[in-house]
């Protein structure tokens, strides 16, 4: 039995991750990732199942920096509208300096994988983001919406805001640059729609790394 060398496997998912990105995961196989990584295809089985095993596994360790990087300095007692600016301030520098990992995880979210890659999660982000949510609404800092509709205002508007970035253009085609001024101000109308109507939330102001 061939023993696992974990620097060729770091090396592998990050020549998948680059592959999956560029040509989408129709264009993506195990044959195409050998040749990049300068294995054979025999040595990928070593690492992966097969190729469905293989994405499951690049995805977990994106998905994994990502949720890291977001509970970075957040705490779910935070108030509300000091944990949401925490998260916006970590997903947005993330998302900024990984945008290969961002499209990453956007293809995952429209593809038939979608389902099992929800089971991957990390149960202590779900569980910090759940306990937030719980104490927002306990403390009627935040509406009771389901979260469908939750997740659509809290954070689409921001992942949003840095695909315009990423592209470089509005919708009308004019060059587009995401910057703190856009991002207070976004953050302040969906703070508003949130909030319950009897609490004012502060004006929040905060720079991009």
């Amino acid at each position: 039995m061939r023993v696992r060398d974990a620097k060729k496997e770091k090396l592998i998912k990050q020549k998948a991750l680059q592959i999956m990105v560029k040509d989408g995961f129709d264009g993506f196989s195990m044959h195409k990732l050998a040749k990049a990584s300068s294995v054979s295809p025999a040595t990928l089985y070593i690492y992966f199942k097969d190729k469905e095993d293989l994405i499951l596994q690049v995805y977990m360790d994106v998905n994994k920096r990502m949720s890291d990087a977001t509970l970075k300095d957040f705490s779910p007692e935070m108030s509300f509208s000091e944990g949401l600016r925490k998260q916006w301030l970590n997903r947005a520098n993330y998302s900024l300096k990984h945008t290969d990992e961002m499209q990453l995880l956007e293809q995952i979210r429209y593809s038939p994988l979608h389902e099992k890659a929800l089971k991957c999660v990390d149960p202590a982000f779900r569980d910090s983001m759940q306990l937030f949510v719980t104490n927002a609404i306990q403390n009627k800092q935040l509406v009771e919406i389901p979260f469908e509709v939750f997740w659509s205002i809290a954070y689409a508007p921001l992942y949003n805001l840095i695909k315009f970035h990423i592209t470089g253009k509005k919708k009308n085609g004019e060059d587009f640059v995401f910057n703190e001024a856009t991002m207070n101000h976004t953050l302040e109308l969906v703070l508003k729609a949130l909030t319950p109507d009897k609490i004012s939330s502060k004006k929040m102001n905060f720079k991009l790394k």
